[in-house]
């Protein structure tokens, strides 16, 4: 890492962030947080930290079907790494990746809304915000 400007520490970016939301009842809006994507533009990064609680799931809702969320949630990870995993999203930027996973959504997984940040490590800082906002 480079040193910033008139500094000796690193350089830290805007990064931009999102939590994935599980709302096993969409006409209830309960909700629990269970992952959390992080866009960096000037790094060219996007990453998906996930972490479903099947037992805060089931306390929302009983009848809910963990596998398939757990499918949807591994979608969103296969959307940001690119690449064949992606499908049709494949061809796409990172950041027109981040945009569509956080597109505005009534289904069981929703984005919440973005926020943003100043980052060195934007991979380090998907592990510190899945710590923070979602185990």
């Amino acid at each position: 890492m480079s040193a910033a400007a008139g500094g000796t520490g690193p350089v830290r970016e805007v990064f931009e962030y999102a939590l994935l939301r599980v709302v096993p009842r969409v006409e209830r809006g309960e909700q629990i947080n269970a992952g959390v994507l992080v866009y960096c533009r000037s790094r060219g990064y996007l990453g998906a930290r996930i972490h479903l609680d099947e037992n805060r799931l089931r306390a929302l809702d009983p009848e809910a079907d963990p596998a398939a969320v757990r499918a949807a949630l591994h979608a969103a990870e296969c959307v940001c790494r690119g690449g064949a995993v992606a499908g049709g999203a494949a061809r796409d930027d990172p950041g027109r990746r981040f945009r569509w996973l956080t597109a505005p959504r009534s289904t069981v997984v929703q984005p919440g809304p973005v926020h943003t940040g100043l980052t060195a490590d934007p991979e380090a800082e998907a592990d510190r915000l899945l710590r923070l906002l979602v185990r």
